[in-house]
């Protein structure tokens, strides 16, 4: 059957679908780089005329999304900030951070519990071209984006054909009975593609180094986002290693190498065996061109792929995520300085349960040991307790090892006096005598008769 017929029925125009909103409406886009733009464009347009207008995105992705500079006339939710939300967020107060446990994303859309219960009047999300079969392709994009299709009042398409064809898995892709609104993107509009991965930092690559010695053959992997994951690919293209495999929330350019060279081929999985599962890839204009079409992955919702369950399943899981600050008590903060939104949890303790329920897993949490501003002064990451106002991400209970340049240390199972000793060693040592003091004063450390 054809869908020529049904396609130029239900394609319109930009400025038309933004003609149709109403103040009041909530409008769910597309996450990451599925964030329309000519839609966001023509709707922002008609700021003198809308009120109390909500957008729920997701790590908002450039171009900056024009209606976030109408504070009076449009609200910007954000799930998970990226570090355009926290750039935006020092200039407009219409945009608010919203806590989630990315795993249950899929069911937050669909019982509509978001927002006490306001509607998803519309959704409005970028996908490649439709296929012969009537089929728009998400992209790069899965996550919950088939859950709001079903669930929307009114469903849009921002048709671009630069969208890479990622394969699934499931519910990778929308059937145009499913949409009532096509709408095409200019030729030249591209994907957000982050620029070239630069080399690792000295620290990254030390870290690196300290992982990969708990990795073996048939490992399978999840890295979450910053340096580290570059850095671990750098490592593990230097190793032996083998038959490793991959089921990860995010897609990164660190598995492109490990999956070429035939170190990642999934062979060992015990699910999705020689697929490499994701929900979402963000990166660069390499490793979008790199998935087009590629048989080797398997693009899933995000409630399959994050789901501690399934995690499980996966034999020799292996979690690597990154942190902030780590306080003596072993607490973690991923997402906030104080009261300041940094970014955001996202599926982290998704795959720190996942990885821990696994036969043979392992949950890793990683952070340079120091961090130094702008003008030059060097602080430690691991400090005594939060500021004021900070959040924790992951709760002490959860911690099974975090990682510096300057080792790991197990932390599941021990009790606050050996956690305090260990994440004392593998503190900067410029540090670690102050910290010494501080866990003495806080009665977390073993040794507290033998200090004055």
């Amino acid at each position: 059957m054809g869908y020529q017929k049904e396609y130029k029925e239900k394609l319109t125009t930009a400025e038309a679908v933004a003609g149709m909103v109403q103040s009041g409406e909530g409008i769910k886009l597309g996450y990451f780089t599925a964030k329309p733009v000519v839609l966001i464009q023509e709707v922002a347009k008609r700021h003198e005329e809308l009120k109390d207008v909500l957008f729920v995105a997701c790590s908002t992705a450039p171009p900056v999304p024009e209606v976030i500079q109408y504070k009076e006339s449009f609200d910007w939710q954000d799930w998970h900030w990226s570090a355009l939300t926290r750039i935006l967020a020092n200039y407009y107060d219409n945009i608010v951070y919203a806590p989630i446990t990315y795993h249950m994303c899929c069911e937050f859309v669909r019982d509509q519990t978001v927002n006490l219960g306001k509607q998803t009047d519309w959704v409005w999300q970028q996908v490649g071209p439709m296929d012969k079969n009537g089929y728009f392709n998400f992209g790069p994009i899965n996550s919950e984006s088939i859950t709001s299709f079903e669930v929307a009042k009114r469903r849009v398409v921002e048709v671009n054909k630069n969208m890479p064809r990622c394969l699934g898995g499931n519910q990778e892709s929308v059937h145009i009975s499913q949409v009532d609104f096509i709408v095409e993107a200019p030729d030249d509009q591209m994907l957000f593609a982050a620029p070239e991965i630069p080399e690792p930092t000295e620290v990254e690559d030390q870290i690196a180094k300290h992982l990969v010695e708990f990795i073996h053959d048939g490992s399978c992997l999840q890295l979450g986002i910053g340096g580290l994951p570059n850095a671990l690919g750098h490592v593990i293209k230097k190793t032996d290693l083998k038959d490793l495999g991959i089921h990860s929330e995010m897609f990164v350019d660190a598995y492109i190498d490990m999956i070429d060279s035939g170190q990642a081929n999934g062979s060992k999985k015990n699910i999705d065996r020689y697929k490499a599962a994701y929900t979402f890839a963000v990166g660069t204009q390499r490793l979008y061109d790199w998935m087009n079409d590629n048989t080797n992955l398997a693009s899933y919702s995000v409630d399959y792929v994050n789901d501690p369950r399934i995690i499980a399943q996966l034999d020799n899981m292996i979690s690597i995520n990154q942190c902030m600050q780590v306080d003596l008590y072993t607490q973690i903060s991923a997402e906030s300085t104080g009261t300041r939104q940094i970014t955001g949890h996202g599926g982290m303790t998704d795959f720190i349960l996942g990885a821990q329920w696994s036969e043979g897993g392992k949950s890793f949490i990683c952070l340079p040991s120091t961090h130094t501003n702008k003008d030059g002064e060097m602080t430690s990451r691991i400090v005594p307790t939060f500021e004021r106002g900070t959040c924790t991400t992951v709760s002490r209970h959860l911690v099974d090892y975090i990682a510096t340049e300057y080792g790991v240390r197990k932390m599941k199972a021990q009790n606050q006096w050996v956690r305090t000793e260990r994440i004392i060693e593998i503190a900067h040592p410029d540090f670690r005598d102050d910290l010494v003091k501080q866990a003495n004063e806080l009665k977390i450390w073993t040794r507290t008769n033998k200090i004055d």
